[in-house]
């Protein structure tokens, strides 16, 4: 934990540009942060800038505050890397909500919680792409498929055709079938 001269500095991430990290912020700010760093990035995305930054930020005596346990770390050993390489820097770490809410992982129980917890979150999150492997491979047995559905069909692209040997722009053409002119170019490209 951090000590009286320390900081408490949060650090928050985000999925996607969709999501928003105001709830994140407002519950590192009601903790006490006094400086909060923002990533958005997938989870399995290894760049997180501000991370890295808030890293580097850090002092000894400094606590690193995170709203909740998936927010921080990408895997268990990620997750015990980084904790551990905080702890060999004389930096806490605290999580407000979730898991590891209660618990100081700078003790040997609360080391031990990590650990426990941390596999259990990497053995859900495999179980979920296992479920998910297995719908899309029983979808496929039974002929379907997932992603959106095609926007060129066989009649647009022969209507894309006649009015590309007529000299008409791909602008003019995508306009008149209503698709984006990527899509004409790709639906083109594909019957060369």
């Amino acid at each position: 934990m951090a000590t009286p001269a320390g900081h408490l500095i949060g650090y928050a991430r985000v999925s996607t540009d969709d999501q928003e990290a105001q709830s994140q912020h407002d519950a590192l700010r009601v903790a006490g942060c006094a400086q909060i760093f923002t990533d958005k990035a997938s989870g399995k995305n290894t760049d997180r800038p501000e991370l890295t930054a808030a890293l580097d930020y850090l002092r000894p005596g400094d606590t690193l505050c995170v709203w909740k346990l998936d927010r921080f770390a990408r895997s268990l050993i990620d997750l015990v890397t980084l904790v551990d390489s905080l702890a060999a820097r004389g930096i806490g770490f605290k999580v407000l909500t979730g898991a590891l809410a209660s618990i100081d992982p700078n003790t040997p129980d609360g080391r031990l919680m990590l650990q426990v917890v941390g596999a259990m979150a990497e053995f859900e999150r495999s179980l979920i792409k296992d479920r998910t492997r297995a719908g899309l491979d029983a979808a496929r047995a039974q002929g379907r498929t997932g992603g959106r559905p095609a926007v060129m069909d066989a009649d647009k692209l022969a209507a894309a055709n006649a009015r590309k040997v007529k000299g008409e722009s791909v602008t003019a053409i995508a306009k008149a079938l209503g698709v984006s002119r990527a899509t004409l170019y790709r639906a083109l490209a594909d019957t060369e």
